[in-house]
């Protein structure tokens, strides 16, 4: 363990360490809120049906899934922080890819742009969670990531009006695309340089030196690989379908307030769910460790989830915009909560086993584009999508909040 590390388990300050790391989950924040209105503006230009357009979200989280445990190999080879740097030259690479895409206008073209965007997130991912979990004490690790949540919902909300100040929804143009993927591209990569000459120290988990482990991690002691770990792999399903449930509301709640006001303007909406988030997370900052432990936090707020699903699902429609901002605020604790409790006592298999939750970040792309596929199956042969069609396709919010409480009450108790 690190002089530094040592100075955080033990109360010391790890301020600055955080503030750094904050703004890389501000600009992973960005990349999703930016595939937001991405989804609106490409089924305009191409003329892509419900389902077609939700590939963008596939495109972005198939990486995940993909490259989940290569980037964890990767933590493991060159540290957290050569990691984080070439997380961001890699997502700069994907974000000139959108220059050509637009000039061949080609959909292929940006969905592979997309995934080389999605392949720069996924290595960011697997160091920079991990790296806020383990930086101090584990008992406040959901509070620390509640802190960094706000800085990643804060660019969900922010991408799009970034966006938005360049492309219009309504009238979409694909030449309008170039300037602000150059300027997105430039800044990833100043970015990167930053990271280079940041002081962000190496950091370990509890038992992850081999002699450390044989003292402080009796679990890890007989076991060969990651696959003994039931707990972790429930983690990994349970994490699937948060992000599945969290992108969802992001993903599609422009569509859906187009069919409950077709002439709304759509910009001003992006903000709901992004909103119920951060409110959500300044709530995990004041409430975790002090008030409410990380398992009843994810206990009460699953549950809260659950039951604004049935709300959306059931009420009219115009109520259903104010019920998705509340899934948003149920949504804002449970990745705090999941990681802290799917990677606790894992020793010396903690970075590969952070991969493996990255690799569950692809739940994100699967579950809107099954959305997508419902809300169409749901339409038939009517040319528009209403309100009703997109209520229906919201069930498959309800499977996905009961596996989540199933690990909040019992899952994350498996150890062997």
């Amino acid at each position: 363990m690190s002089k530094a590390q040592e100075t955080f388990k033990s109360g010391g300050s790890y301020f600055l360490p955080l503030a750094i790391v904050g703004i890389l989950f501000f600009v992973i924040g960005f990349g999703i809120g930016i595939s937001g209105i991405l989804i609106p503006f490409l089924q305009k230009a191409f003329a892509l049906t419900t389902s077609q357009s939700y590939l963008v979200t596939a495109a972005i989280f198939s990486a995940f899934v993909i490259f989940g445990a290569p980037a964890g190999i990767l933590v493991k080879k060159v540290g957290y922080k050569t990691t984080m740097l070439i997380a961001f030259f890699v997502m700069a690479f994907g974000m000139v890819l959108f220059v050509p895409s637009a000039h061949y206008q080609s959909f292929p073209f940006f969905l592979l742009a997309l995934f080389i965007g999605g392949i720069g997130n996924t290595i960011l991912q697997a160091a920079v969670n991990p790296y806020v979990t383990i930086i101090g004490p584990k008992e406040s690790a959901a509070m620390r990531i509640c802190l960094m949540g706000i800085m990643n919902k804060a660019a969900w909300w922010i991408g799009p009006l970034f966006l938005g100040i360049f492309l219009d929804i309504n009238n979409a143009k694909l030449d309008d695309i170039t300037f602000p993927f150059y300027l997105v591209a430039a800044i990833l990569a100043g970015l990167g340089i930053f990271i280079y000459f940041a002081p962000l120290p190496e950091v370990k988990a509890e038992g992850e030196d081999e002699a450390e482990e044989k003292t402080l991690s009796p679990i890890t002691g007989n076991k060969t690989g990651i696959m003994q770990f039931p707990h972790l792999l429930m983690g990994v399903l349970a994490l699937f379908m948060y992000v599945g449930v969290e992108t969802l509301p992001m993903a599609s709640i422009l569509d859906y307030v187009r069919s409950v006001y077709p002439d709304a303007d759509l910009t001003g909406y992006s903000k709901f769910v992004p909103i119920g988030l951060m409110v959500g997370y300044l709530f995990g900052v004041f409430t975790i460790p002090k008030i409410i432990s990380q398992t009843t936090a994810l206990k009460s707020v699953t549950i809260l989830g659950f039951v604004a699903s049935l709300c959306l699902i059931f009420m009219p429609g115009k109520i259903g915009i104010y019920c998705l901002a509340v899934i948003g605020f149920a949504n804002s604790l449970i990745w705090p909560s999941i990681w802290p409790l799917a990677i606790a006592d894992l020793g010396k298999f903690t970075k590969t086993g952070a991969s493996f939750l990255v690799m569950g970040i692809v739940g994100g792309g699967v579950i809107p584009f099954i959305f997508g596929i419902l809300v169409d199956s749901f339409k038939g042969a009517n040319t528009l999508v209403t309100t009703a069609n997109f209520q229906s396709a919201y069930w498959i919010f309800i499977p996905c909040y009961l596996f989540i409480l199933y690990f909040a009450v019992a899952g994350h108790k498996i150890r062997r």
